[in-house]
C-alpha cells in the first residue's frame, strides 16, 4: 500500500525514509534538516542546458565515472538534495539505487533558476562542501550562460574558485574538460 503525503506525520521533521514512502510522481523533493523542499518544474531552458551539459561531460568522461541527471544525494537521514547534473563513481552507478552518498559523487552541478538562487549560490555549495563532494559547478543563465567551477578546500570546508567560464569550460579536474559554452546554449538563447 502506498501512502499519500498527507498520511505521513512530521512533528519531528521529514526523513529520507519518508521520501521513500512517497510514490514516484516526478516531483522534485529535497530535504534540508528535516524540512521538505518542493521545487517547481524546471523551465525548458534549464532542462536543455542540463541535458546538453550531461552529454558534453559524457563525451570525455573516464570509464571509472558516470554522468547522470537529477539523482538524489543523501547526506543524512534529514538532508537530501538533487543536483541538476552530477558525476558519480561507476561503482555507485552500477549499484542501480535511487540515490548516491556524498562519497560516491565527484561533481555536483546546479543550474540557477529564479526560485533556486539562494539554494544554489549559498546553501547547497556550503552543504555539499561540508559533505565532502570534491567539485561543485554553478550555472548562471540570467545573461547568457556562465559556469562557476569550484574545487573543495577540505581544510577550509568550502569551494575555492577554479574559474568562471562564459566562452569555454576548461578545467583539469575532475578530469580534463574542455566544453564550448555554445554547445550548452539552447537555440533560442543563441
Amino acid at each position: 500500500m502506498t501512502m499519500a503525503i498527507s498520511d505521513l506525520s512530521h512533528a519531528s521533521g521529514w526523513t529520507t525514509d519518508d521520501l521513500d514512502q512517497i510514490p514516484e510522481d516526478g516531483v522534485r523533493r529535497e530535504l534540508l534538516d528535516g524540512v521538505l523542499l518542493v521545487s517547481p518544474s524546471p523551465t525548458d531552458i534549464h532542462q536543455i542546458i542540463a541535458m546538453r551539459l550531461g552529454v558534453a561531460l559524457e563525451e570525455t568522461c573516464p570509464d571509472h565515472l558516470q554522468v547522470t541527471q537529477a539523482v538524489e544525494i543523501r547526506m543524512s537521514s534529514t538532508r537530501s538534495f538533487i543536483p541538476d547534473v552530477l558525476v558519480a563513481t561507476d561503482e555507485a552507478a552500477r549499484r542501480g539505487g535511487r540515490y548516491y552518498t556524498p562519497g560516491e559523487v565527484v561533481l555536483a552541478v546546479e543550474i540557477v533558476s529564479p526560485s533556486s538562487v539562494s539554494m544554489d549560490r549559498i546553501t547547497k555549495p556550503a552543504l555539499y562542501a561540508q559533505a565532502g563532494i570534491r567539485h561543485y559547478w554553478r550555472v548562471e543563465i540570467k545573461n547568457g550562460i556562465e559556469v562557476h567551477a569550484g574545487v573543495l578546500d577540505q581544510e577550509a570546508g568550502l569551494y575555492r574558485p577554479v574559474g568562471v567560464f562564459d566562452a569555454r569550460i576548461n578545467v583539469t579536474e575532475p578530469w580534463a574538460i574542455d566544453i564550448p559554452i555554445k554547445k550548452l546554449t539552447p537555440r533560442h538563447m543563441s
